[in-house]
This record gives structure tokens, sequence and C-alpha cells, in this order.
């Protein structure tokens, strides 16, 4: 009998799957699904409908996904950057919308309730959340976009949406240093080792797999330990670390429960009681 297909990147359930799995899965129905896109500043995308289950990971404001079912107050979807398939409340989507114009090129910022730093902040955005700005304005010598839904943003906080913010994914991945640790995340608030690794190279116009498993199966290519170098990846089970240079690492990870770098050598000694040596290198 053939193994299933990876539930995180494959939607399928006894009474409902993909599409795509027509050929794959034995279901009763199979949907398309219906696009829709993110409303909530970020939002976790977890394996069932229960708050309690932890997150495997999380979408951003904008980001746009497909619904494949609605079910007491939740949507199951599947993002559309990354494939990957969950559960969230469904009060943080909206079928409507304009197209993104702009991403938040920044670590964190504010969508505030007007066009000045002084009136109250509507929500928090992530680097990488997707905006749709309508127009701009000016106050105190600051510039403001508009957003369709009325808030105002620092507009040097932002970028063209389809323009990488740089040509390095190393440098994006540094602005992160400090930002907390969170299992599943993937935001300015809270990431993950991978996490960390997919959303520089997405500003950078890059894409990755979500999971570190994923990547180190399938993101770039295998090299030797002698040559690493800025830019490559260093995998150990269930982690994934990003080289600044050939010898200092930047990770999120569980030890400084922070986006940290350190020693490359001092990090596998540390954490060799846990995950044993690095299974491999990678450069993207």
């Amino acid at each position: 009998m053939n193994a299933l297909p990876d539930r995180r990147l494959n939607a399928y359930r006894p009474d409902l799957a993909e599409d795509a799995l027509r050929e794959t899965v034995d279901a009763p129905r199979y949907t398309a699904g219906t696009p829709a896109r993110v409303s909530a500043s970020v939002i976790g995308l977890r394996p069932r409908p229960d708050l309690t289950a932890g997150i495997d990971t999380e979408l951003l404001f904008g980001e746009t996904v497909k619904v494949l079912d609605r079910a007491d107050g939740w949507a199951w979807i599947k993002a559309d950057f990354d494939g990957y398939v969950g559960y969230l409340p469904g009060t943080a989507l909206s079928e409507n919308g304009k197209p993104a114009t702009h991403v938040v090129a920044v670590p964190r910022t504010f969508a505030y309730t007007g066009a000045d730093l002084r009136t109250p902040p509507a929500f928090p955005l992530s680097l990488g959340s997707r905006i749709s700005v309508v127009g701009e304005s000016e106050t105190r010598g600051t510039r403001y976009f508009t957003l369709e839904g009325g808030q105002s943003v620092v507009a040097n906080h932002c970028a063209p949406a389809e323009r990488p913010i740089a040509d390095d994914y190393v440098s994006v991945a540094l602005r992160f240093l400090e930002t907390p640790y969170l299992w599943g995340g993937r935001s300015g608030f809270g990431i993950d080792c991978s996490g960390l690794v997919q959303l520089a190279m997405m500003m950078t116009g890059q894409k990755a797999p979500r999971d570190s498993d994923m990547q180190a199966n399938g993101l770039g290519t295998p090299i030797d330990r002698s040559d690493l170098r800025r830019g490559d990846l260093v995998f150990w089970k269930g982690h994934v670390a990003i080289m600044e240079d050939p010898e200092t690492i930047v990770h999120a990870n569980g030890h400084t429960m922070s986006v940290a770098r350190e020693g490359l050598e001092a990090a596998i000694e540390r954490i060799g009681w846990l995950y044993e040596r690095p299974t491999g290198y990678r450069r993207p």
C-alpha cells in the first residue's frame, strides 16, 4: 500500500480532498477551494480545528490562501505561497480586497488609525505582510500610505510588492536578531529556525519550503562542510542555521529563546547532546 502524501502540503480528509489529489487519494468529494486573504496581523495555522493544538506555521496579513472548507468557525486552507495546509479561525480571513501593492519591509511596524504617529495603532504588522495602498499623505514631514481599510502605515516601512527588499537574504535574517523564538513562528513577533530561513529568503524573491526537514531535503544543493560560506545552511535533525560567514551562524533557537548569532563550532559542541552532529550542509 502506498504511503499517504505529506499532510502538511496535501489537503485530504476522509470526507474531502483538494482537486490535485484526485488520482492519489480517495475521497467522496474534491474541491478547488475559493480564494481569500489573511486579514489578521498574523495567525497560526494548526493541524486540526482546535485552539489547544500547537501551530505548524503562521500566515501574515495579506497573504493569500485557498479555502477548502468552513465549519464551526474554522477554515481549512492551503496557503498559496508555500502550499502549507491547516486550520485557522474563519474570522482571520477576508474574501474581498484589492491585490497587494506593497509589503512591509521592516521587522515590525504598525497600521495606525490615522496618518499621524500620535494616533492609536489599529494593529501591528510584520515584515512580509502584504498591503494594498490606495493613497498617501504627509504629516509633519513623515509620509504615510493609506491602506484599503482606511488605516495608515509609515511609507518608508514599505516596499513595492513584487520587488525584493535586498539581494542578500542573510542581511534580512540579521534584522531579526533578538526576535523571540516561537515554535511555528514566522513573523517579526516570534519566529522559529526554518521560519527565519523561509521569510528572509522570501523577502529577496526566493522561495523556500517551510519546515527544516523539507529544506534539508530539497533546498539548494548539498555541499561539504569545508566549503561553507555566507548564506549556506547547516542542518541538524529538526534544526537549521544560516551561515553569516564561514565561522558564524545565525539561527532562531531554543537555547537563547531568540534569534542569535554564535560560532558554528561552539554551537555544534553546545547542542551535540540534543541534536548530535550536523546532518548536512546545503547552498540555496
